[in-house]
């Protein structure tokens, strides 16, 4: 895991993408997936990708946000 501070914002912008088409293609395993086993791996892996991305996203709209009121 990264630490959110320390990341540029290209670098955090970047990192959400990435979390993004992740996820795309977790749903996307899922929905082809067969068998209980795969099915709770890809939704635990999803699990972990989506919370990322909200945190990721957190960190992203602080920093504009913070950006914002020191203009």
């Amino acid at each position: 895991m990264s630490n959110e501070s320390s990341m540029s914002e290209a670098e955090l912008n970047n990192r959400i993408r990435i979390l993004e088409d992740n996820i795309r293609q977790l749903i996307e395993q899922a929905a082809a997936a067969s068998g209980e086993r795969n099915e709770a791996r890809i939704a635990d892996r999803l699990s972990q990708q989506n919370e990322e991305l909200e945190r990721l996203t957190r960190e992203r709209d602080a920093r504009s946000k913070k950006q914002s009121s020191e203009k």
